[in-house]
């Protein structure tokens, strides 16, 4: 069984076992740290200098803070003293913020075999419209069972025949091509043109 690490300030650091939303094993806090000597920033940002380890750990205990290794790989290591929880909790809503920030495109597919007869394939092919609309992005995924791979062309032209129909509203980003025995195309939505 391995021990969990609580440091002083009462905030629980992660074990190995549990699930981990941070990765809180990227720092070594309070009697984690393993060096003799330590390069020091204060609770109020300043710089101590080299310092001891037990120093380096009475400073943090005196100011009822965790003593943080901020930059391992220095020499001596840099080490902080704050609040770990307060700095997690930081760093988790900073994440938050940049994860809001990002575009998130969606990948939609949609499966048809070389035999799937027209009036099916207007289904899918509308569905991928609606999907291209809103802006995510699709995949035509075409697989063959038996000796339908002996065929390819016949998939080729469905698979053109469906970005012919969709090209108001996607275009080909990536050109059908043939794994195994399955043949893929992806569209992606068209941009739209601003007016002024």
């Amino acid at each position: 069984m391995i021990p969990v690490m609580v440091p002083k300030s009462g905030h629980k650091v992660f074990s190995f076992f549990e699930e981990k939303t941070i990765s809180a094993s990227d720092y070594r806090v309070n009697n984690a740290i393993r060096n003799k000597e330590v390069r020091l920033i204060g609770p109020d940002g300043e710089n101590v200098g080299v310092v001891s380890l037990e120093k380096a750990n009475e400073i943090a205990q005196n100011a009822d803070l965790d003593l943080v290794e901020v930059a391992p790989n220095a020499d001596p290591p840099v080490c902080r003293v704050m609040d770990f929880g307060k700095f997690l909790y930081e760093r988790t809503k900073k994440e938050r913020e940049a994860r809001k920030a990002q575009t998130k495109i969606e990948i939609k597919e949609i499966r048809l075999r070389p035999k799937t007869n027209e009036h099916h394939r207007g289904f899918k092919t509308r569905d991928a419209r609606r999907w291209l609309e809103n802006g995510m992005k699709v995949k035509v995924t075409i697989r063959f069972r038996g000796r339908e791979i002996s065929y390819p062309e016949i998939a080729l032209e469905d698979l053109k025949e469906i970005a012919a129909e969709l090209e108001d509203v996607g275009s080909v980003e990536q050109m059908p091509n043939m794994e195994g025995r399955v043949m893929t195309m992806m569209l992606g939505p068209v941009k739209e043109v601003k007016k002024k």
